[in-house]
């Protein structure tokens, strides 16, 4: 339970510190962040069983998380030097790389890979908030309305099923 709970809080940062080349990365220098990570993984094991709906609770925690990460990984990557349209990739990076690391090691489809509007909201916080601080808002406002954009998004799309249209193979062509 506890490498789950640090695979899913530490993966996509883990991967844009990397991609940034800032090393050694984020909870490598912050230990502390390891104990909480644990200490929420025991939490979660012994009070799990309360909620009477934990998948519905879960994702309504992970839009929260997918907001706070997607915001929080583009602002690192702008003070990093990336150029925006590099940090907001590396926001939604920082987003989304923990929970499919988890999916897979738990051996579930990643949420990335239905139907449902997750990486589109990501997106869309983070670049909300990329393209407020380019424009001078300070930083507190622009955290904010990029953390609601992704997570009105979010909700609404669990709260109205809302999806995008799926991929749909078709027969490859022959190339001489």
């Amino acid at each position: 339970f506890i490498l789950i709970a640090c695979v899913t809080g530490f993966g996509g940062g883990t991967l844009r510190d990397l991609l940034l080349g800032r090393t050694p990365v984020f909870w490598l220098r912050a230990p502390e962040l390891l104990a909480v990570a644990a200490g929420v993984a025991v939490l979660v094991f012994f009070t799990a069983h309360l909620f009477y709906s934990r998948m519905r609770a879960l994702l309504w925690a992970d839009a929260v998380g997918l907001a706070l990460y997607a915001v929080l990984g583009a602002e690192i990557a702008l003070l990093a030097g990336a150029s925006p349209w590099a940090a907001v990739l590396l926001g939604v990076m920082t987003a989304s790389g923990g929970g499919i690391l988890r999916d897979v090691i738990c051996n579930e489809v990643p949420l990335i890979l239905r139907r449902e509007i997750y990486l589109t909201a990501a997106a869309a916080g983070a670049a909300a908030f990329v393209a407020l601080r380019l424009e001078g808002v300070w930083r507190e406002p622009a955290f904010i309305a990029g953390a609601l954009t992704c997570f009105l998004i979010r909700a609404a799309a669990l709260r109205r099923g809302w999806s995008l249209p799926a991929y749909r193979a078709r027969p490859g062509r022959d190339y001489e």
